[in-house]
Protein backbone atom coordinates (compact mmCIF):
# COMPACT_ATOMS: atom_id res chain seq x y z
CA UNK A 1 0.00 0.00 0.00
CA UNK A 2 1.39 3.26 -0.72
CA UNK A 3 0.49 6.62 1.26
CA UNK A 4 0.97 10.30 -0.66
CA UNK A 5 2.71 8.87 -3.36
CA UNK A 6 3.83 12.45 -4.72
CA UNK A 7 3.77 12.78 -8.57
CA UNK A 8 5.23 16.39 -8.13
CA UNK A 9 8.30 15.27 -10.34
CA UNK A 10 9.84 17.24 -12.70
CA UNK A 11 10.41 14.53 -15.01
CA UNK A 12 6.91 14.11 -16.15
CA UNK A 13 5.50 15.89 -18.67
CA UNK A 14 2.94 18.17 -17.91
CA UNK A 15 0.00 16.09 -20.01
CA UNK A 16 1.51 12.59 -18.09
CA UNK A 17 1.23 14.80 -14.33
CA UNK A 18 -2.41 15.91 -15.22
CA UNK A 19 -3.52 12.38 -16.31
CA UNK A 20 -1.75 10.60 -13.23
CA UNK A 21 -3.54 13.37 -11.25
CA UNK A 22 -6.73 12.41 -12.73
CA UNK A 23 -6.34 9.16 -11.71
CA UNK A 24 -5.55 9.27 -8.33
CA UNK A 25 -7.79 11.50 -7.96
CA UNK A 26 -10.67 9.16 -8.87
CA UNK A 27 -9.46 7.15 -5.99
CA UNK A 28 -11.25 9.64 -3.82
CA UNK A 29 -8.46 10.29 -1.41
CA UNK A 30 -8.06 6.25 -0.87
CA UNK A 31 -4.43 4.67 -0.72
CA UNK A 32 -2.65 3.53 -4.15
CA UNK A 33 -2.68 -0.51 -3.52
CA UNK A 34 -2.88 -3.09 -5.45
CA UNK A 35 -6.26 -3.64 -5.51
CA UNK A 36 -6.63 0.24 -6.44
CA UNK A 37 -3.87 0.22 -9.15
CA UNK A 38 -5.72 -2.54 -11.10
CA UNK A 39 -9.44 -0.74 -10.59
CA UNK A 40 -7.44 2.06 -12.28
CA UNK A 41 -5.58 0.10 -15.09
CA UNK A 42 -9.45 -1.48 -15.75
CA UNK A 43 -10.57 2.03 -15.81
CA UNK A 44 -8.15 3.50 -18.38
CA UNK A 45 -8.58 0.09 -20.49
CA UNK A 46 -12.69 0.58 -20.73
CA UNK A 47 -12.04 3.98 -21.74
CA UNK A 48 -9.89 3.35 -24.60
CA UNK A 49 -12.64 0.71 -25.65
CA UNK A 50 -9.76 -2.06 -25.14
CA UNK A 51 -11.63 -5.37 -25.45
CA UNK A 52 -9.43 -8.84 -24.46
CA UNK A 53 -11.30 -11.09 -26.50
CA UNK A 54 -10.98 -9.52 -30.01
CA UNK A 55 -7.31 -7.87 -29.92
CA UNK A 56 -7.32 -4.58 -32.02
CA UNK A 57 -3.32 -3.74 -31.98
CA UNK A 58 -3.57 -0.26 -31.88
CA UNK A 59 -5.77 0.47 -29.04
CA UNK A 60 -3.40 -2.14 -27.22
CA UNK A 61 -0.46 0.11 -28.41
CA UNK A 62 -1.95 3.33 -27.60
CA UNK A 63 -3.10 1.35 -23.89
CA UNK A 64 0.53 0.27 -23.32
CA UNK A 65 2.10 4.42 -23.85
CA UNK A 66 -0.65 5.80 -21.61
CA UNK A 67 0.57 7.22 -18.29
CA UNK A 68 -1.31 4.69 -16.15
CA UNK A 69 1.93 2.26 -16.98
CA UNK A 70 4.37 5.70 -15.25
CA UNK A 71 1.99 5.11 -12.17
CA UNK A 72 2.75 0.95 -12.06
CA UNK A 73 6.09 1.97 -12.05
CA UNK A 74 5.28 4.47 -9.36
CA UNK A 75 4.02 1.84 -7.36
CA UNK A 76 6.72 -1.07 -8.04
CA UNK A 77 9.17 1.60 -6.90
CA UNK A 78 7.18 2.53 -3.24
CA UNK A 79 5.80 -1.35 -2.87
CA UNK A 80 7.82 -3.59 -0.32
CA UNK A 81 6.53 -6.74 -2.05
CA UNK A 82 7.40 -5.58 -5.24
CA UNK A 83 11.24 -4.45 -4.39
CA UNK A 84 11.21 -7.72 -2.37
CA UNK A 85 11.02 -9.87 -5.77
CA UNK A 86 13.39 -7.54 -7.55
CA UNK A 87 15.67 -7.55 -5.21
CA UNK A 88 15.49 -11.52 -4.85
CA UNK A 89 16.12 -11.99 -8.69
CA UNK A 90 18.91 -9.66 -8.51
CA UNK A 91 20.35 -11.30 -5.56
CA UNK A 92 20.35 -14.62 -7.41
CA UNK A 93 21.70 -13.10 -10.58
CA UNK A 94 24.65 -11.52 -8.76
CA UNK A 95 25.03 -15.19 -7.15
CA UNK A 96 25.32 -16.87 -10.48
CA UNK A 97 27.72 -13.95 -11.76
CA UNK A 98 25.70 -13.92 -14.82
CA UNK A 99 27.17 -11.45 -17.14
CA UNK A 100 25.23 -10.10 -20.21
CA UNK A 101 21.17 -9.59 -18.83
CA UNK A 102 18.21 -8.67 -20.02
CA UNK A 103 14.91 -7.59 -18.85
CA UNK A 104 12.28 -8.33 -21.14
CA UNK A 105 9.74 -5.65 -20.71
CA UNK A 106 11.67 -3.88 -17.75
CA UNK A 107 9.10 -1.00 -17.74
CA UNK A 108 10.45 1.82 -15.26
CA UNK A 109 13.91 -0.06 -15.17
CA UNK A 110 13.70 -1.02 -11.65
CA UNK A 111 14.80 -4.61 -11.77
CA UNK A 112 17.65 -3.22 -13.91
CA UNK A 113 18.99 -0.69 -11.41
CA UNK A 114 18.32 -3.83 -8.54
CA UNK A 115 20.94 -5.89 -10.80
CA UNK A 116 23.49 -2.91 -11.77
CA UNK A 117 23.72 -2.33 -7.46
CA UNK A 118 24.59 -5.97 -7.23
CA UNK A 119 26.65 -6.76 -10.27
CA UNK A 120 28.23 -3.45 -11.46
CA UNK A 121 29.96 -5.41 -14.11
CA UNK A 122 26.96 -7.28 -15.78
CA UNK A 123 25.73 -5.81 -18.79
CA UNK A 124 21.84 -4.81 -18.98
CA UNK A 125 19.24 -4.63 -21.67
CA UNK A 126 16.29 -3.50 -21.15
CA UNK A 127 13.92 -4.77 -23.71
CA UNK A 128 10.66 -2.55 -23.55
CA UNK A 129 8.86 -1.40 -26.89
CA UNK A 130 7.47 1.52 -24.85
CA UNK A 131 10.17 3.06 -22.95
CA UNK A 132 8.66 6.48 -21.03
CA UNK A 133 11.12 9.07 -20.85
CA UNK A 134 10.85 9.25 -17.12
CA UNK A 135 12.17 5.19 -16.93
CA UNK A 136 14.82 6.56 -19.45
CA UNK A 137 15.82 9.28 -16.57
CA UNK A 138 15.93 6.59 -14.06
CA UNK A 139 18.42 5.05 -15.58
CA UNK A 140 20.99 7.24 -17.34
CA UNK A 141 22.98 7.28 -14.00
CA UNK A 142 23.62 3.13 -14.44
CA UNK A 143 26.08 3.01 -17.68
CA UNK A 144 25.96 -0.65 -17.67
CA UNK A 145 21.96 -0.65 -18.76
CA UNK A 146 20.88 -0.13 -22.18
CA UNK A 147 17.25 0.18 -23.65
CA UNK A 148 16.40 -1.82 -26.57
CA UNK A 149 14.09 -3.21 -29.15
CA UNK A 150 16.08 -5.81 -30.76
CA UNK A 151 17.45 -8.82 -28.54
CA UNK A 152 20.53 -10.34 -28.93
CA UNK A 153 21.53 -14.45 -29.30
CA UNK A 154 23.74 -14.70 -26.07
CA UNK A 155 22.35 -13.32 -23.11
CA UNK A 156 23.25 -16.01 -19.62
CA UNK A 157 19.95 -14.41 -18.43
CA UNK A 158 16.42 -12.98 -19.70
CA UNK A 159 13.96 -11.98 -16.91
CA UNK A 160 10.52 -12.10 -17.96
CA UNK A 161 8.06 -10.28 -15.64
CA UNK A 162 4.41 -10.28 -15.83
CA UNK A 163 4.65 -10.23 -19.63
CA UNK A 164 3.13 -13.49 -21.28
CA UNK A 165 -0.04 -13.29 -20.35
CA UNK A 166 -0.84 -9.82 -21.99
CA UNK A 167 -0.12 -11.32 -25.59
CA UNK A 168 -2.18 -13.03 -27.89
CA UNK A 169 0.44 -15.87 -28.60
CA UNK A 170 2.32 -15.79 -25.41
CA UNK A 171 3.79 -19.56 -26.50
CA UNK A 172 5.75 -17.78 -30.22
CA UNK A 173 7.36 -14.98 -27.75
CA UNK A 174 8.74 -17.75 -25.16
CA UNK A 175 10.49 -19.15 -28.05
CA UNK A 176 11.58 -15.57 -29.08
CA UNK A 177 12.61 -15.17 -25.25
CA UNK A 178 14.45 -18.73 -25.20
CA UNK A 179 16.60 -18.17 -28.65
CA UNK A 180 18.05 -14.70 -26.88
CA UNK A 181 19.59 -16.93 -24.14
CA UNK A 182 23.06 -18.71 -24.81
CA UNK A 183 22.94 -22.71 -24.22
CA UNK A 184 23.10 -23.52 -20.38
CA UNK A 185 21.42 -19.23 -19.52
CA UNK A 186 18.83 -18.96 -17.22
CA UNK A 187 15.37 -17.71 -18.18
CA UNK A 188 13.31 -16.52 -14.87
CA UNK A 189 9.79 -16.06 -15.93
CA UNK A 190 6.90 -14.57 -13.47
CA UNK A 191 3.38 -15.95 -14.79
CA UNK A 192 0.21 -14.62 -14.00
CA UNK A 193 -2.22 -16.07 -16.16
CA UNK A 194 -5.44 -15.04 -13.85
CA UNK A 195 -8.33 -12.40 -15.00
CA UNK A 196 -6.71 -9.91 -12.48
CA UNK A 197 -7.09 -6.89 -14.65
CA UNK A 198 -8.41 -7.09 -18.13
CA UNK A 199 -5.08 -6.57 -19.66
CA UNK A 200 -4.51 -10.03 -18.81
CA UNK A 201 -5.73 -12.30 -22.10
CA UNK A 202 -8.42 -15.09 -21.37
CA UNK A 203 -6.56 -16.10 -24.33
CA UNK A 204 -3.35 -17.20 -21.99
CA UNK A 205 -5.08 -18.27 -18.87
CA UNK A 206 -4.95 -22.42 -19.70
CA UNK A 207 -1.45 -21.99 -19.53
CA UNK A 208 -1.53 -21.55 -15.36
CA UNK A 209 -1.86 -25.18 -15.48
CA UNK A 210 0.46 -26.49 -18.48
CA UNK A 211 3.08 -23.85 -19.23
CA UNK A 212 6.01 -25.98 -17.42
CA UNK A 213 5.30 -28.41 -19.93
CA UNK A 214 5.76 -25.98 -22.76
CA UNK A 215 8.50 -24.78 -21.52
CA UNK A 216 10.02 -28.60 -21.47
CA UNK A 217 9.23 -28.71 -24.94
CA UNK A 218 10.94 -25.97 -25.69
CA UNK A 219 14.01 -27.31 -24.72
CA UNK A 220 14.06 -25.61 -20.79
CA UNK A 221 14.62 -27.55 -17.62
CA UNK A 222 12.88 -26.39 -14.97
CA UNK A 223 15.68 -25.91 -11.88
CA UNK A 224 12.68 -24.57 -9.33
CA UNK A 225 11.43 -21.07 -7.77
CA UNK A 226 13.31 -18.21 -7.22
CA UNK A 227 13.05 -17.75 -3.30
CA UNK A 228 11.46 -14.53 -2.01
CA UNK A 229 10.44 -13.98 -5.22
CA UNK A 230 7.12 -15.02 -7.54
CA UNK A 231 9.71 -16.28 -10.50
CA UNK A 232 10.78 -19.39 -11.55
CA UNK A 233 14.08 -20.06 -12.91
CA UNK A 234 14.21 -22.50 -15.83
CA UNK A 235 17.78 -23.45 -17.59
CA UNK A 236 18.05 -23.44 -21.51
CA UNK A 237 19.41 -26.92 -21.83
CA UNK A 238 18.75 -27.96 -25.57
CA UNK A 239 19.24 -26.00 -28.82
CA UNK A 240 16.66 -28.28 -31.01
CA UNK A 241 14.22 -26.79 -33.21
CA UNK A 242 10.93 -26.69 -31.32
CA UNK A 243 8.80 -29.01 -32.90
CA UNK A 244 5.39 -26.67 -33.38
CA UNK A 245 2.67 -29.21 -34.58
CA UNK A 246 3.50 -30.79 -31.34
CA UNK A 247 3.06 -28.06 -29.45
CA UNK A 248 0.60 -26.18 -31.18
CA UNK A 249 -1.69 -29.55 -30.54
CA UNK A 250 -0.39 -29.64 -26.75
CA UNK A 251 -1.64 -26.01 -27.06
CA UNK A 252 -5.58 -27.32 -28.10
CA UNK A 253 -5.54 -29.85 -25.44
CA UNK A 254 -4.77 -26.93 -22.84
CA UNK A 255 -7.26 -24.91 -23.85
CA UNK A 256 -9.76 -27.21 -24.43
CA UNK A 257 -8.96 -28.94 -20.87
CA UNK A 258 -9.30 -25.45 -19.39
CA UNK A 259 -12.27 -24.72 -20.91
CA UNK A 260 -14.02 -28.17 -19.94
CA UNK A 261 -12.30 -27.78 -16.16
CA UNK A 262 -14.48 -24.19 -15.96
CA UNK A 263 -17.64 -24.93 -17.59
CA UNK A 264 -20.80 -25.66 -15.89
CA UNK A 265 -22.26 -29.35 -15.92
CA UNK A 266 -24.61 -27.78 -18.39
CA UNK A 267 -22.02 -26.22 -21.06
CA UNK A 268 -20.24 -29.75 -20.62
CA UNK A 269 -22.91 -32.64 -20.95
CA UNK A 270 -23.80 -30.08 -24.05
CA UNK A 271 -20.49 -30.72 -25.83
CA UNK A 272 -20.84 -33.93 -25.22
CA UNK A 273 -24.06 -34.16 -26.97
CA UNK A 274 -22.58 -32.12 -29.94
CA UNK A 275 -19.99 -34.75 -29.87
CA UNK A 276 -22.42 -37.74 -30.15
CA UNK A 277 -24.29 -36.29 -32.52
CA UNK A 278 -20.90 -35.63 -35.36
CA UNK A 279 -20.09 -39.25 -34.38
CA UNK A 280 -23.44 -41.23 -34.66
CA UNK A 281 -24.94 -38.98 -37.25
CA UNK A 282 -29.19 -39.06 -37.38
CA UNK A 283 -29.51 -40.30 -33.52
CA UNK A 284 -31.87 -38.46 -31.30
CA UNK A 285 -29.94 -37.12 -28.22
CA UNK A 286 -32.18 -35.67 -25.54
Amino acid sequence: MIKNLSIENTLFSTDEQLEIQKLISSLHCQDLDLKNLFYLMDKVWDEMECDNRAINKEKLRNYYQHPIWILNGLFIENDSISLQHRNSIANWIANQQLRIVVDYGGGFGTLARKISDCAPEAKIDIFEPYPSQIALKYCQNHPTIHFVNQLESNYDCLVSTDVLEHVADPLALLHQMISAVRLGGYLIIANHFYPSIKCHLPSTFHLRHTFDSFAQAMGLEKIGPCVGSHATIYRKSSEQPPNWLKIRIMEAVSQLTFSWHNSSMKQKWQRVKNKLRILVKGSNIN
